[in-house]
């Protein structure tokens, strides 16, 4: 039986051929032993396979070069039913491979397929002080995550830039007293070891949306990653983004609006709520918005993130700070503790007239 095939030509169909991603429907009943010889025969020729069980079907998808696979190869194989090829070159992102809603459980908290979960937290840990009361005070309200920035990717190089080490040992330090996980960002694959041994979530920040050695690197941590979409980026460039993660090795990936940037003034960014349908339209992935970032003011913050949860996002991602005025990073779009319990208030309503509409 020859399942893999190389050759030296390769042509542009050849080439669209590669793009090509493969799903294995097995037969009902369909016993681990019977599959284990297609797994063996797959990790021979370097294809990533992964199983989804869904609640009638069970199913293996191949993502990579598949263009050498012989379909008859895989279709002798008494457990399989049908081979389907998806066309689309998102593949491990893709709905057609994953058709059902994921749903992650970080830390005890669960987002995705009907969970809703909150990411609030300082735009930058500035001190101890600080760190603890907010996530005290977040958590009070209902956040089920707490976000800080210990590294912080800044415009200006003169601007503060975040504790950087010390500031991830004092989320660590709040988690405890907490018992929230983190979301905190990376920007450097200096700081992998540290990032994988601390973070219950790592974010990826707009300007590294296309950084793919670094998307490649932290999805081999095999942790949750937040991907934030890239300030001029398209949908399908994101989820191409989320693709490299997931290659590398994470299937824990949370995709969040943040913004795009547009010929408006008016606010910091253009939030795109559109993006929460279209994307759980094509994703199984959790989709969250990060409206402080989007607006860039905290009066619009409450607003947005109302729209953003009415459109059906899986989650929020809030700034607050306990004395925006002085906060090192900005302050402008950070709500404070109070103004989040109101938002969180007002978002329960909303979720709760969803439900019962």
């Amino acid at each position: 039986m020859i399942l893999c095939e190389r050759s030296d030509k390769i042509s542009s169909h050849h080439d669209k051929e590669e793009l090509r991603f493969m799903i294995v429907i097995l037969k009902r009943g369909t016993q681990e032993r019977e599959v284990e010889p297609i797994y063996k025969m797959l990790e021979e020729c370097g294809i990533i396979a992964q199983e989804i069980t869904g609640e009638t079907t069970r199913m293996i998808g191949m993502a990579g070069d598949t263009s050498g696979i012989s379909e008859d190869s895989i279709l002798c194989f008494p457990c399989v039913e049908r081979i389907m090829r998806v066309q689309e070159p998102y593949k491990l992102a893709g709905r057609k491979f994953h058709p059902e809603e994921s749903v992650f459980d970080i830390g005890g908290q669960k987002i995705g397929g009907g969970h809703f979960a909150v990411m609030a937290g300082p735009c930058s840990v500035e001190s101890e002080e600080q760190i603890l009361a907010i996530a005290a005070a977040v958590k009070d309200s209902g956040a089920s995550f707490l976000r800080g920035g210990a590294f912080k990717p800044r415009t200006s190089p003169y601007a503060f830039k975040g504790l950087g080490l010390e500031g991830l040992e004092l989320l660590v330090m709040a988690k405890r007293k907490t018992g929230m996980p983190i979301v905190t960002e990376i920007m450097s694959s200096e700081y992998l070891d540290a990032f994988a041994e601390l973070a219950d979530v790592i974010q990826i920040g707009a300007r590294n949306m296309q950084n793919f050695t670094l998307l490649s690197q932290v999805g081999a941590l095999k942790k949750p990653v937040l991907l934030k979409r890239g300030l001029s980026s398209t949908i399908e460039e994101l989820l191409m983004a989320a693709e490299y993660i997931m290659a590398g090795g994470s299937s824990e990936v949370i995709l969040c609006e943040r913004g795009i940037r547009t010929f408006e003034t008016a606010t910091r960014n253009t939030l795109d709520v559109s993006a929460v349908p279209v994307l759980k339209a094509k994703s199984h992935l959790p989709v969250v918005i990060d409206p402080s970032h989007a607006t860039g003011y905290w009066y619009y913050v409450e607003p947005m993130a109302l729209a953003a949860t009415a459109a059906g996002a899986d989650g929020l991602m809030l700034e607050v700070h306990n004395n925006p005025e002085l906060a090192l990073c900005d302050g402008a779009q950070s709500v404070t503790p109070q103004v989040f319990h109101r938002i969180m208030n007002k978002v329960g309503r909303v979720r709760e007239a969803i439900a019962s509409s």
